[in-house]
């Protein structure tokens, strides 16, 4: 699919050690986090700038309670006014490049001209296609619900540069570090395997109720299924049946 990203394989075993969820480049239980050192003044000054850019303030570690509430972390994550007569649900996976497009060029002007204007109310919903998406799903969920769109956009932005890399994790967790999220907090994180097996079920309600098989998907009003990556002009478009 030209304008999406398919599903492969199946995601039932999420913590075990092969399999799709499985992580190649690192070992998430024994991070060496020397490196990801913020003490000096030009690191801390990029910190705090790349932070302040995405809306994310670098927060003390206190924050982020020492056991994530798994009801909160899952809980929805909306945008928009609770009377928007349309209600759009994103299923979308960290690691596809077309969901990183749609939210870098097409998502700014949703968000101004139809969320912003009380027409849409934008939900975002976890469908992982690997366990690199898992695990940066997760990284979102456990930041405060107040900065998880923020902490999206971040790593949306940031899509290439963490995906891509030899050492994804790590640069996952360069990315966690500009929130606020020190290393065992990080490590907590990908390790909870509530929370992880959590967001694939969140995944597999997408596939049994809605036959979502790429990502992006959208569902629109409980009614209509829009796959695919969109440019603003066609996804208004797709949203004009329902009074966009």
């Amino acid at each position: 699919m030209s304008d999406g990203e398919a599903i492969t394989g199946s995601f039932n075993e999420v913590s075990q050690p092969a399999g799709p969820f499985a992580i190649a480049h690192a070992d998430t239980a024994h991070f060496d986090t020397a490196h990801f050192d913020t003490a000096g003044t030009t690191r801390r000054a990029f910190v705090a700038g790349s932070a302040s850019f995405f809306g994310l303030a670098v927060a003390s570690p206190m924050a982020f309670a020492d056991e994530l509430s798994l009801d909160e972390a899952l809980s929805p994550r909306v945008l928009g006014q609770s009377d928007a007569p349309i209600h759009v649900a994103e299923y979308y996976s960290m690691t596809c490049g077309h969901c990183a497009d749609f939210h870098n060029n097409t998502f700014p002007k949703v968000k101004a001209r139809l969320i912003d204007e009380g027409i849409v109310r934008f939900e975002m919903r976890p469908f992982p296609l690997d366990g690199l998406a898992l695990r940066a799903h997760a990284l979102a969920r456990a930041v405060p619900e107040s900065k998880f769109f923020a902490m999206v956009k971040m790593l949306l932005a940031k899509h290439a540069v963490w995906v891509r890399a030899e050492d994804p994790i790590a640069e996952l967790q360069k990315m966690a570090r500009l929130a606020g999220v020190n290393a065992d907090i990080f490590n907590a994180v990908m390790r909870n395997r509530p929370l992880l097996e959590g967001l694939v079920a969140q995944r597999q309600i997408g596939i049994d109720k809605w036959g979502v098989s790429s990502t992006p998907s959208f569902v629109v009003n409980d009614d209509l299924l829009i796959s695919g990556n969109k440019n603003y002009d066609d996804f208004a478009e797709a949203l004009s049946a329902f009074g966009a």
